[in-house]
């Protein structure tokens, strides 16, 4: 059984080549049969000449690729490529700083192996390293996303998985631009076990993932994998109403009944405010669907690819 990594890179030029050495090292006597997929996501510093250096003086090119995309789509985009081109009867996502260390994918192996029943393996983190702010923020949104999605969405579970080719396949079947992998891998539906794991300081660089991009991450998984906020801005919408008639009837009665004029211009200004601000809101939750649907409609690529190197295959 032959076992791909797909290693999404970013700006990695300090890690990638540890990462080849330290994965090869655990990986002696105990893989038999594997290969390294590497992504070079746009990178801006030298990640692409590493990913090429390691290729060239690589004395067996059979098990390692090297896609390089002509700019930086994402790691969405970069997942979606390596799992595309991975050759695998197992596939396994893992990043390339080394965090997420090659000797739990040897314990995803033998968790897999245990039970013919499990299809995929996915690392869930026991203990977060990180700004307590963010860490409850992300705790927020898993509470949140799992009350209004369909799909379960399992708190601190990450990329980091063992996937069986039928799930791969599956996921490949879901071709939208805007791909939220972590709902994407629940959509699917196959048969995942959980298991805990460490995460280990970075080799070199800084994550990519500071909290403006996370929030935007996280508000990308709401409106792929929910219509709530649709529902929501349906509700504030007959909420607002009710609100304005109830007002109505009440400055009528005041007027007709007990003769009390009630200042016309601050209350206006007050209620245009405060509906015009409502009118913005709702029409900024439906714009987020419309430019989602603008986009997908065109049917752009998810990535372009610049160059595959592969053996005895050298795409531009």
């Amino acid at each position: 059984m032959k076992l791909s990594l797909v290693i999404p890179c970013y700006n990695e030029e300090g890690n990638v080549e540890k990462f080849f050495s330290e994965v090869n090292r655990v990986f002696k006597d105990k893989v038999g049969d594997y290969e390294f997929v590497f992504v070079n996501d746009g990178s801006k510093d030298k990640t692409y000449q590493k990913l090429k250096q390691i290729y060239n003086n690589h004395s067996d090119k059979n098990n390692i690729q090297v896609l390089t995309f002509s700019r930086n789509f994402g790691k969405e985009a970069a997942i979606y490529a390596g799992l595309s081109k991975a050759e695998g009867d197992l596939v396994c996502l893992i990043d390339a700083d080394l965090q997420q260390r090659p000797e739990v994918v040897l314990e995803m192996l033998e968790v897999m192996k245990s039970d013919e029943e499990i299809d995929c393996v996915a690392a869930y983190q026991q203990q977060r390293k990180e700004n307590s702010v963010i860490s409850a923020f992300k705790s927020m949104f898993y509470k949140i996303i799992n009350k209004i999605s369909d799909v379960e969405f399992v708190n601190g579970a990450s990329d980091f998985r063992l996937m069986k080719r039928v799930m791969v396949d599956a996921i490949l079947q879901m071709t939208e631009f805007h791909r939220f992998s972590k709902g994407l891998f629940s959509y699917v539906g196959f048969n995942t076990k959980y298991i805990p794991y460490e995460v280990c300081e970075r080799e070199s660089g800084e994550t990519k993932w500071g909290f403006k991009k996370l929030f935007k991450y996280a508000l990308e998984g709401i409106f792929a994998f929910s219509t709530m906020p649709l529902k929501f801005a349906t509700f504030i919408g007959l909420f607002s109403s009710i609100c304005s008639i109830l007002y109505l009837i009440v400055v009528v009665v005041q007027k007709l009944a007990f003769g009390i004029d009630v200042p016309g211009y601050a209350t206006i200004v007050v209620l245009l405010l405060l509906i015009g601000g409502l009118l913005l809101f709702c029409l900024g939750i439906i714009g987020e669907y419309l430019s989602k649907m603008y986009v997908q409609i065109k049917d752009r690529p998810v990535y372009i690819l610049k160059e595959h190197l592969k053996q005895d295959k050298i795409e531009k």
